[in-house]
């Protein structure tokens, strides 16, 4: 029966003008929110990423499994969830203990190769690395044959030769499966001086940069001129990433294999900020994912929930591979498919911080577990206090000079054990009615679809002490007294039970 489902969708799913096996084509963006003009945003213009979903189908409530690169990365290159394949620590399996994939489980490259199809991972245009700069002006992706792979960032063991190459160029006659990994958000940077630089990148390839002032930022970010400054630059690194898309798009154009190619569009999380990426509010999770190929709706809009993870299962179907049955990705045009009642997301350790975090999501509500509530939302990390703006939110917060909402959602010295936000009423989850009698029922409902979800996926919970021990072992390899600090707040804070 199964086989008679994967040959229906494949059939539904292929090009009307010939029968090739369709190319496939993944764009991967980092650090990036749906602050594209298809989805509402209106202080820029991003025509090709806007051409996609005019050309396809666009949803509007897909979310990420894992707000931080390498765990959500490792959960789509797989189709699994990172808690279930033990991935879910950021950057960890770096030191002497290695995790493995567990049996059964493999990534999406080895099924495309297997089925004969050529696979790559780079920038999509050959002379421009993934920041849309000419290669050598700066570091490129180098792991397998020093080739000018894209980023893959997986916290298991892999092996390189999933991928044939940087390229689809050197194909020959075979179908091609291609990742373009993208720069996205981090094309923004660490300092306003280097945010000065993005701007006048932008006002050189695209005529303009975005005004500060003309910003507006979420209620509990003050409009103070570094934050404002730096989502400007933000939003001229949305327009950059579309400029690249373009670019691309061109490309397939011009050789004469865009109407036979399954484009998906996704970001590997939300904006990196003080709420957005490494937590599980909308910030954080919700990403922008758009599909244009043969057989996909044009111009369609779907408001189902979906999780990045699908992205697997659905691209496996449409090159008619079977889908593995220990996937958890979900084929979201298969004749047989079931819209999510619910999206799961996780967050554990990020770097040296320690952290557990749980989320389920339906259709009214966010419900999100703190299993370290007598920590502060923004516990120390090196990473995120090398930023300039939360170097200049902690420094109005030091002066007393935050409004009480930016106080209370950002610097609050515990946190609550349970939230629970009615997500598309309150957009930014700033009203937590978890404490709310009014809503005890909802409470109690998600506190129970996430234990059971968390038993039937088999959540690998807390890390181990010697796997953190080892990845940190890693870290201080690289002399920074700001990590070795921390880690032993960690582990201070871990012995007084908070």
């Amino acid at each position: 029966m199964r086989a008679l489902l994967f040959l229906f969708s494949l059939l539904w799913l292929a090009p009307t003008h010939g029968t090739a096996a369709p190319n496939v084509l993944w764009f991967v963006v980092d650090d990036m929110s749906p602050h594209f003009s298809c989805y509402g945003e209106t202080l820029i213009q991003t025509p090709a990423v806007d051409r996609l979903a005019a050309e396809g189908t666009r949803f509007t409530r897909a979310y990420v499994t894992a707000p931080v690169c390498s765990t959500c990365r490792s959960a789509l290159i797989t189709g699994m969830y990172q808690t279930t394949i033990g991935a879910h620590h950021h950057r960890s399996g770096r030191g002497e203990l290695k995790i493995h994939l567990p049996e059964g489980v493999r990534p999406v490259p080895e099924y495309f190769q297997k089925a004969g199809y050529y696979t790559c991972i780079g920038s999509g245009l050959p002379d421009l690395d993934h920041r849309g700069m000419p290669f050598g002006q700066g570091k490129g992706g180098k792991k397998g044959g020093g080739q000018r792979l894209g980023k893959t960032d997986y916290n298991f063991e892999w092996d390189a030769r999933m991928y044939d190459s940087h390229d689809w160029a050197e194909r020959g006659e075979k179908p091609f499966f291609m990742q373009v990994q993208l720069h996205g958000g981090k094309l923004r940077a660490d300092t306003p001086e280097a945010n000065r630089a993005l701007a006048a990148r932008a006002r050189q390839e695209l005529g303009s940069a975005t005004d500060p002032a003309a910003v507006k930022l979420p209620p509990y970010y003050p409009q103070d001129p570094v934050l404002l400054e730096d989502w400007a630059a933000y939003l001229d690194s949305v327009r950059l990433t579309d400029l690249h898309v373009g670019r691309v798009i061109a490309r397939l154009e011009k050789e004469g294999l865009l109407e036979n190619t399954l484009i998906i569009f996704m970001t590997d999380h939300g904006i990196s900020h003080a709420r957005g990426k490494q937590f599980l509010y909308d910030e954080g999770t919700h990403i922008p994912f758009i599909i244009r190929g043969p057989g996909i709706a044009r111009g369609a809009v779907r408001t189902d929930l979906v999780e990045q993870i699908d992205m697997a299962a659905l691209s496996l179907a449409a090159a008619g591979i079977p889908i593995p049955p220990t996937m958890q990705g979900r084929d979201l045009f298969s004749p047989s498919y079931q819209p999510r009642e619910a999206a799961f997301a996780a967050r554990d350790r990020c770097d040296e911080t320690v952290e557990r975090l749980r989320s389920v999501r339906t259709d009214r509500f966010l419900y999100i577990r703190n299993f370290y509530p007598g920590r502060p939302h923004l516990q120390p990390n090196a990473y995120k206090d090398g930023k300039a703006i939360v170097k200049a939110l902690r420094a109005l917060h030091e002066a007393g000079n935050l409004p009480s909402i930016s106080e209370d959602l950002l610097f609050s010295p515990t946190r609550p054990a349970e939230e629970l936000y009615e997500y598309q009423q309150d957009r930014f989850q700033v009203t937590n009615l978890a404490a709310n009698p009014d809503y005890k029922a909802q409470l109690e409902e998600h506190r129970a679809r996430l234990d059971r979800w968390m038993r039937e996926t088999a959540d690998k919970g807390p890390e181990s002490e010697a796997m953190y021990d080892s990845d940190m072992a890693e870290y201080l390899k690289k002399p920074n007294p700001e990590v070795a600090r921390n880690i032993a707040l960690m582990k201070q804070w871990a012995a007084e039970g908070r």
